[in-house]
């Protein structure tokens, strides 16, 4: 008889050249201004730019010090854009560097290695030895899930701290990506604080995984015991920190209280019908006003997300003497196609539940006034500069800054690529009584965006640009040198990709002889107990040649 062969099976060529190809995109640099861009700058920043470009001369750097799984004591020098440590691995290991979340510079942890990639491994926090008594007071935690779901990365710290942190974050992404000298930006200005740091949260997104395969079969063949109730391998909530793999989050704290209210309510139906389910699904909670009906059948109620309930009801406007009526009383929306209604100072928003609209409302006009603010502060080129008349929303969505800044301005242009966020912004207007011969919203080519707003005086025309992400592209910003506003503020919810397009702006030359200088720099904490900051940047025309890189 012959011997087992215990022997894999030899791999093909193809198989060996798809494997190499897949290793060979795993290992390549980050793409220019992504998240894993911002990490490795930070990487670089903490071991020394020799150091790395040495290694990476060697070819060493997918030389991982840790086995997987290998347990090590650190002591964190420093926090990561993103809020995670950094800390350097202990001698005699090779100069590496460890990314762990939810500990603080100055403290000793215990950690664990699940991943090794380029000069820097992956690690779960398993106990601090030594914390840091002036940053960490657990007693200011207020989610039992902290130090377990992704979302949040500060409650243990005071706010003042995080304020400060987000400054820091800033500061570094114009050192990294402005790509002009940092000298010549103005001082960054302290961080403003949200009004709530708790219960602000208008929109949540918990997500779950359908029933595992092999768990699914036993259940329809009967060899699964039915048991009432959630079944253990079912968890609703949000990822679980460094995997995609949700946990079971039966309340956010940074969530609004009518969210809260509403959540157990969705647990409760998807856990009911978790066998219907052949696909996992992101749910959708969103804080809205409710809509009162206008057509005599009563006031409309909220919306359940597709297959847990049927389709939302139709609602139209009321008038704009009737919302008083409404602003008191708030709904969860779970219907990604129903209409959500929020109230900003004292002008209302209706879109879309799938669309974009900032998720703290507490914070929306302090921004917007400091928008107002910063348009209109005494930033003059010459004492014969122009009075500002004009304004052009550009990605205005909805037309949150343009509503909010139109009774400053003559006229109003609120520019957009999408229809359906046209075609709301229009209702927006309507419903907050601004005249179509103030304030127009309008479709933007990509290609001539500004087209539609040529006739506008560049003198007297203020800009605000609130992109995505991504940020803007080259071909945007030729066109808007090529406008030549004379003010152009810059809202962004990623200060690197800004950082980015604020240097090209200032780069550029403006008609004859002038160019765009950086007037003011500020964050904004829209998201309080998170990492994450947004920035307003305020560029002005001044007369002369741009700086040079």
């Amino acid at each position: 008889m012959e011997e087992a062969h215990s022997e894999q099976p030899r791999k093909s060529v193809k198989q060996r050249r798809k494997e190499q190809r897949k290793l060979k995109k795993a290992r390549a640099l980050p793409e220019p201004f992504s998240t894993e861009d911002v990490q490795w700058r930070d990487i670089v920043a903490l071991l020394g730019k020799e150091h790395v470009d040495k290694t990476l001369e060697e070819e060493k750097e997918w030389n991982s010090p840790f086995d997987l799984q290998e347990e090590v004591e650190l002591e964190v020098s420093t926090l990561s854009s993103d809020g995670e440590s950094l800390s350097i691995a202990p001698s005699p290991k090779s100069p590496w560097v460890v990314r762990t979340p939810f500990a603080l510079p100055g403290e000793t942890i215990r950690a664990k290695i699940y991943r090794n990639s380029r000069l820097h491994s992956l690690a779960d926090l398993i106990a601090v030895t030594k914390p840091n008594p002036e940053l960490r007071d657990m007693n200011r935690v207020r989610c039992k899930h902290f130090g377990e779901c992704a979302g949040c990365q500060y409650q243990m710290l005071s706010y003042d701290t995080q304020l400060d942190l987000k400054r820091n974050v800033i500061v570094k992404a114009y050192n990294n990506f402005f790509g002009l000298d940092p000298s010549i930006l103005p001082s960054i200005e302290p961080t403003i604080a949200s009004p709530l740091q708790y219960g602000y949260r208008t929109k949540i997104t918990p997500h779950f995984d359908a029933p595992p395969r092999r768990i699914r079969a036993e259940y329809n063949n009967g060899t699964l015991e039915k048991t009432k109730g959630q079944p253990e391998w079912l968890k609703i909530g949000f990822n679980k920190a460094g995997t995609k793999n949700p946990i079971d989050i039966e309340e956010c704290p940074i969530a609004t209280s009518t969210i809260n209210q509403r959540l157990p309510e969705l647990r409760e139906a998807i856990i009911n019908d978790i066998w219907t389910y052949h696909k996992g699904v992101s749910l959708l909670l969103r804080d809205s006003l409710e809509i009162p009906e206008t057509s005599g059948k009563g006031k409309g109620s909220p919306h359940r997300p597709k297959s847990l309930s049927s389709s939302p009801s139709k609602t139209s406007a009321p008038e704009i003497d009737s919302l008083a009526d409404a602003v008191e009383k708030h709904v969860c929306i779970t219907n990604h196609k129903a209409t959500v209604r929020e109230r900003v100072g004292n002008k209302i928003f209706d879109y879309p539940g799938h669309a974009f609209f900032q998720n703290n409302n507490s914070v929306l006009v302090p921004l917007t006034d400091y928008v107002r603010d910063a348009v209109f502060s005494s930033g003059k080129t010459s004492p014969t500069s122009e009075k500002l008349t004009h304004l052009v929303d550009a990605y205005c969505g909805s037309g949150l800054f343009a509503i909010m800044l139109a009774e400053h301005f003559q006229e109003v242009s609120g520019i957009e690529l999408s229809p359906d966020a046209i075609k709301f912004a229009t209702k927006n207007a309507q419903l907050n009584g601004i005249p179509t011969s103030k304030i127009q919203f309008r479709s933007g080519d990509a290609a001539n965006i500004f087209q539609t707003v040529s006739h506008y005086p560049p003198n007297r025309t203020v800009v605000v640009i609130d992109p995505p992400r991504k940020g803007t592209d080259e071909r945007f910003i030729k066109q808007l040198i090529k406008v030549g506003p004379k003010v152009v503020v810059y809202v962004s919810c990623n200060v690197h990709t800004q950082a980015r397009d604020v240097g090209m702006i200032m780069k550029e030359v403006v008609g004859i002889d002038q160019h765009y200088a950086l007037t003011s720099l500020r964050g904004f904490d829209l998201f309080p107990q998170t990492a994450h900051v947004e920035s307003v940047a305020v560029l002005r025309l001044k007369d002369g040649p741009p700086p040079s890189s």
